[in-house]
């Protein structure tokens, strides 16, 4: 039996499993590859998801921009080869103080690849920032950190653990204020929507299969 073949059966076998998922829906499954090793991928894996509506894997893998679209598409191509492909890819990233180039190059690559990405300028802490105010003012790291702390009224440390459930109960205004931030820049690229944040798309996304 050629590598082919055995590919595309492990995938018939995998699409027949998706179709039994819970009440009729099927079985959906994400993949959350984050440039963070603990910031992002714990606030990504504390979802409350019904394992029946969704798996989803969340890497941490210290990379950033176009190195880290670059493996996510080999994590990607790994688990369509082995019959367990995803439905959603996402890429989660921050401007830092990397150039217009590689952030622009990340997003095409992502692009080309069907790939999404929930990015951020400055950094993710920003959306952290809108559960609690609106802002279109750009901010240094080190500003995020000192009105966060403010703001929930304990020392924000970066790799806080329980950041999911601390905020939940503003979720709901950190998706306003982010989609009405985004749409202030309107028609711009990425790098240059400053400060800016699609991280609510994601969320979005996984709060679809939320526990019940």
């Amino acid at each position: 039996m050629g590598t082919d073949d055995l590919h595309w059966k492990r995938k018939r076998r995998n699409d027949l499993r998706r179709k039994t998922g819970w009440r009729g829906k099927p079985l959906q499954r994400f993949l959350v590859v984050c440039e963070g090793k603990r910031t992002e991928p714990e606030y990504f894996s504390a979802f409350p998801l019904n394992s029946q509506l969704l798996k989803v894997k969340v890497h941490g893998t210290g990379r950033n921009t176009l190195s880290l679209v670059e493996e996510t598409l080999k994590l990607k191509k790994v688990a369509e080869m082995s019959g367990e492909g995803f439905d959603q890819v996402w890429c989660v990233f921050d401007n830092d103080s990397f150039t217009k180039q590689k952030v622009n190059s990340a997003f095409e690559l992502a692009r080309q690849n069907k790939v999404e990405v929930a990015f951020s300028h400055e950094a993710f802490e920003l959306w952290y920032l809108l559960h609690f105010d609106y802002f279109d003012m750009a901010l240094s790291r080190s500003q995020y950190k000192k009105m966060l702390t403010e703001r929930l009224g304990f020392p924000y440390k970066k790799n806080d653990e329980g950041m999911y459930e601390v905020l939940l109960d503003r979720q709901k205004v950190a998706i306003k204020n982010s989609i009405r931030l985004l749409e202030t820049h309107h028609g711009k690229l990425p790098c240059d929507r400053t400060p800016s944040t699609t991280v609510h798309k994601l969320v979005i996304e996984l709060n679809k299969s939320l526990k019940s």
